[in-house]
């Protein structure tokens, strides 16, 4: 019993420093779909707004503020950034693709591990959606 514990536990280490420590190559990440609107999926979310001019630098600036949330590819001055969102316990990576075309912002968010992600995205996107559009919080 003992023995299992512990190979169950050094598992449970192995895994959660593989997703810690496994590489990302922004150009698997870094891209926007043809096709967008706004929809909620099982692994993430797509949305659309009119957020105007300047849009993208003042989303930055919100995204940015985001705990556990850095740039992995892509500026303001390019027009699209990829962002990687870690959790708070287990540090699995969301990552989070916005674009401004015009006066809309384009958001794509997923995650890299599993097929579900109990409405995080979309529930993150939503909340810097409300936030720079000024509908919320």
């Amino acid at each position: 019993m003992r023995m299992t514990l512990i190979l169950l536990l050094a598992a449970l280490i192995g895994v959660g420093l593989y997703v810690r420590l496994a590489p990302t190559d922004p150009t698997e990440w870094h891209a926007m779909p043809g096709e967008m609107g706004n929809e909620d999926m099982n692994d993430g979310a797509k949305r659309v707004v009119a957020a105007g001019d300047g849009a993208l630098a003042r989303l930055h600036a919100i995204v940015l503020s985001t705990p556990r949330t850095e740039v992995l590819a892509g500026s303001v001055e390019d027009g699209m950034i990829t962002y990687v969102t870690r959790s708070r316990v287990f540090g699995f990576p969301d990552y989070t693709t916005v674009s401004q075309e015009g006066a809309d912002i384009k958001i794509l968010a997923r995650l890299r591990y599993g097929a579900y992600d109990l409405g995080v995205n979309a529930a993150r996107v939503d909340a810097w959606i409300a936030e720079l559009t000024g509908s919320g919080g």
